[in-house]
Order: C-alpha cells, then sequence, then structure tokens
C-alpha cells in the first residue's frame, strides 16, 4: 500500500499484511486529527519504507512521548516510528487506496468527546490497553 501527504511531496510504503485500523479518542489525538478520533494502524518497520520527501517531515513531541510528525510543506499528519519499538505509527487517512482498510479495535473510549458516536462494531477500550493487544487487534491471523 502506498500513502503520501496533501500536496505528495512525501510518499510512503507498507508491505505486508493489510494492517487493519484502530481509532482513538483521546483528547490529544482529537487535537492532532481535528476530528472525534485519530484513525490509524501500527506497521513492523521491516514493512515500512519511505519512498520521497523524508526531509520535509517536522516533528512534534510531547514530554509524554506523544508524536506528531508532519508535512512541512502541507501539514498533513505523516507516520513515525512507535516510541522505542519495532513499529510504526501510520494514519489512515494517509494511505492513497484504502477500499480494503477497516476499523476493528477503538481506544480511550472514557474520553471520548460528548458530541462523537458511539461506535458500531469492533474490539473497545475504555482507556489504552497494553501495545501487545492492539497489534494483536490488527493483526488476527498473524505471527508477530
Amino acid at each position: 500500500m502506498h500513502g503520501s501527504c496533501l500536496c505528495g511531496v512525501v510518499t510512503f510504503e507498507v508491505s505486508g499484511t493489510v494492517p487493519k485500523l484502530y481509532q482513538c479518542h483521546c483528547s490529544l489525538c482529537r487535537k492532532q486529527s481535528g476530528s472525534t478520533s485519530n484513525t490509524a494502524t501500527i506497521v513492523q518497520t521491516e514493512n515500512f519504507r519511505w519512498l520521497s520527501g523524508e526531509s520535509l517531515i517536522s516533528s512534534y513531541r510531547k514530554p509524554t512521548g506523544f508524536r506528531s510528525d508532519f508535512c512541512s510543506v502541507c501539514g498533513s499528519t505523516l507516520p513515525n516510528p512507535l516510541r522505542n519499538t519495532p513499529y510504526y505509527w501510520v494514519p489512515a487517512g494517509a494511505f492513497d487506496d484504502q477500499a480494503s482498510l477497516e476499523v476493528t479495535v477503538h481506544l480511550h473510549l472514557a474520553s471520548k468527546a460528548p458530541w462523537d458516536i458511539s461506535p458500531h462494531s469492533g474490539v473497545y477500550h475504555e482507556t489504552m490497553p497494553e501495545l501487545s493487544a492492539i497489534i494483536q487487534a490488527l493483526y488476527p491471523n498473524a505471527t508477530l
């Protein structure tokens, strides 16, 4: 699967199993996305590759470890390494072909915005579970 920013200068590729998606409804993800939640996936570092524009990526980090990478030209949210793990966080909206993507996990439902509609399907977590639980839900048939 290929992805890009709004202006198209930053591009990337995800190989391997088509990942499932999660939505995080916490306040940080709402601010980052400008919406009810942040829809993303997690892929193994070995399955992620920048194709162009990597030098144009800027980062914002909070002391808590929250990180937001974005295109310095158009401001689109972009993938970033997931802290000190062998994974990349990839925002779903950056994928160019979204036909096969499906949300299967919802995080931080206890802190969702009052105007957010409760999800209709998937695995629900009131707070943040262990990373391994999220990865297992995103890749139910894979051995990671």
